[in-house]
């Protein structure tokens, strides 16, 4: 691991395996540790992984950033509660990326990014339904009530089972 990023993040046990680090931090170090990995020279924040642990109340954001210079990734795990979702947006340190990351992690974990400027839906435009990445999301009464009239036949001939 590079000598600054492990100076950085080991009061956090991060595990390397080959050219990256795995690494869990505190919601209210995110940001802190955000920042100084961007002066480090990790420019590319490649995308934003979520998970849902309802057992665990909890969703679990994995930012895996990218170092061009050091051709070696952090993935960062952040958790936020999952009855109130919600943490800083990355939008001022990694511009556009984060910000369409954002807008996709919203969307489908409804998890919410103060002062991202724009959570508008990126591929679900008419939803209507919860979040659909979640594990109590029931996709198959969704697809029924959606999709189905009232007498059982297929209105639009999505679903059959």
């Amino acid at each position: 691991m590079v000598t600054e990023i492990s100076k950085l993040l080991e009061s956090f046990a991060p595990r390397e395996e080959g050219n990256a680090v795995w690494v869990r931090v505190p919601l209210e170090e995110a940001p802190r540790i955000w920042q100084e990995l961007r002066e480090l020279g990790y420019d590319y924040l490649a995308a934003i992984s979520g998970v849902d642990w309802p057992d665990r109340g909890v969703i679990e954001l994995v930012y895996h950033l990218w170092s061009l210079q050091e051709k070696f990734f952090v993935h960062l795990k952040v958790e936020v509660p999952r009855d109130q979702p919600r943490l800083p947006s990355a939008c001022h340190i990694w511009g556009g990326s984060a910000a369409v990351n954002e807008r996709e992690v919203h969307e489908m974990f409804g998890v919410e990014f103060q002062d991202n400027p724009d959570l508008s839906p990126l591929f679900l435009e008419d939803w209507e339904g919860p979040p659909p990445f979640r594990k109590d999301f029931d996709w198959r009464t969704y697809v029924r009530e959606k999709y189905y009239r009232e007498d059982g036949e297929e209105d639009r001939g999505y679903y059959k089972g």
